[in-house]
């Protein structure tokens, strides 16, 4: 006899409460919102649209722009790379402030400091930065980095503090140093996840490199916007293309690197 599944867990006034505000907030966006749908599938709207995309094609695809094209894609990726590499010290080293190992006096001014770092979006950073650095890709990667330190010190600090903490204490009572009780039991703990958050960060900002061009940060963007601007439409669709690859390519690797680390 096939036994009966059991029954699910009651759900709680509070779950409930919190659905409805949720579907209510919802039904609100919808209501307040000038949604123009019948506009945006009108047949002046689709001929438009159909003819702004025809100027793409085809691609631009002599010899000397795709080695530009090449050279700016290196430049994304080293900006990327770069970025997240910086950001990985910075948010490590407020994480363990943030996570509690300083006790509760540095604790809460830290995990303010990373909110108020990854609230502000890259695009501001950079804006901000590019009035102390200057044009180019430094601006973009210190953008990059301050915005990422936020996001990884948040996350690291959350996962230090939910490791268990029974192996630190042991060597701890055995005569082991604090710091090097924390790399020999609870850093092992957390970083298998945290090579995999930050190589999703890594994908991530490999997305807002390619955008921070637009505000003269370097790389693609940059090149997307400068024949934007000229109606350049087959060049533009050529640095688009690269973009697609370049994002691809290391969400692909990426991917495959996680696994690894997870299995």
């Amino acid at each position: 006899m096939r036994r009966a599944m059991p029954a699910p867990p009651p759900r709680s006034y509070s779950t409930w409460l919190l659905m409805a505000a949720l579907a209510a907030l919802a039904a609100a966006s919808f209501y307040s919102l000038p949604l123009e749908w019948a506009a945006l599938f009108s047949e002046d709207a689709v001929r438009s649209s159909a003819e702004f995309l025809a100027g793409f094609a085809p691609p631009d695809t002599t010899q000397p722009f795709l080695l530009k094209c090449l050279g700016a894609t290196l430049e994304t990726l080293s900006m990327s790379a770069l970025g997240t590499l910086l950001a990985v010290a910075g948010g490590l080293a407020l994480a363990l402030p943030a996570g509690g190992r300083f006790g509760n006096v540095l604790r809460w001014p830290t995990r303010g400091l990373l909110n108020v770092l990854r609230s502000i979006p890259e695009l501001v950073w950079a804006s901000l930065l590019l009035v102390a650095a200057g044009l180019g890709p430094f601006a973009g990667t210190l953008a990059l980095a301050m915005h990422t330190v936020g996001v990884l010190g948040r996350l690291f600090a959350d996962l230090l503090e939910n490791t268990e903490p029974q192996p630190e204490r042991a060597l701890r009572a055995n005569g082991a140093a604090p710091m090097a009780a924390f790399l020999y039991a609870t850093l092992p703990q957390a970083l298998p996840q945290m090579l995999s958050y930050t190589l999703y960060r890594w994908e991530n900002n490999i997305r807002a490199a390619a955008v921070l061009g637009v505000v003269g940060a370097g790389g693609l963007g940059q090149m997307l916007k400068y024949h934007l601007s000229l109606f350049q439409m087959q060049q533009a669709a050529t640095v688009i293309v690269a973009m697609l690859l370049l994002v691809g390519l290391v969400d692909a690797a990426s991917y495959a690197l996680r696994r690894a680390l997870t299995r």
